[in-house]
């Protein structure tokens, strides 16, 4: 299986390789498909909520605009059927001027996806890496309308690589796991 890099989307594609000696049964088509079937399809993208608070509003907008921006992200999922999985992705925005809020959006994107013929690893990969990002996109659209909406200034989120999260997460993992077999040897 080759991982091919596209931007921040980790797409899979197998390739296939034959070598054959003499005298080896040869595997039709048919079954080589059936080995090497893999298949991921977004079902659906959907908003799953969606809140804007604005507590300090109108004198908020009387002060300079220089706002302290966070951003907080959150990554979950759940199987609803066999081989279908929903992906939510939770983004939370929050502008503060000195000590008060001048926003706070919160949004829940989530997608409804079908995995199938991937190993327990690629699927985890797949459910906390690639769905999030194919997600990212229609969270940032929603908090960037939902800020205009609310006469502040345009905010236009940067992409976000759950790739790397993703990747950054698995080490941490398993630096912690050594750590604990280290001090469990002393």
């Amino acid at each position: 299986m080759v991982e091919l890099r596209l931007g921040k989307k980790l797409v899979y594609h197998w390739i296939r390789v034959s070598i054959y000696k003499r005298g080896e049964s040869l595997m039709t088509d048919t079954d080589k498909d059936k080995e090497l079937k893999q298949q991921l399809e977004i079902q659906r993208i959907y908003v799953k909520d969606l809140s804007l608070e604005t507590p300090n509003t109108p004198k908020i907008f009387k002060e300079e605009w220089r706002p302290e921006v966070s951003i907080d992200l959150d990554v979950q999922h759940s199987k609803i059927e066999d081989k279908i999985f929903e992906v939510t992705l939770s983004v939370t925005v929050t502008a503060k001027m000195k000590e008060e809020t001048a926003f706070l959006v919160e949004v829940k994107q989530a997608g409804i996806f079908y995995i199938d013929g991937f190993s327990e690893e690629q699927k985890d990969h797949l459910l906390n890496a690639y769905c999030p990002n194919v997600l990212f996109p229609y969270a940032r659209e929603c908090v960037s309308d939902f800020v205009t909406r609310a006469s502040f200034p345009p905010l236009n989120l940067a992409p976000v690589s759950f790739e790397a999260l993703y990747m950054q997460q698995q080490e941490e993992k398993k630096a912690a796991g050594e750590k604990t077999k280290e001090e469990t040897k002393h």
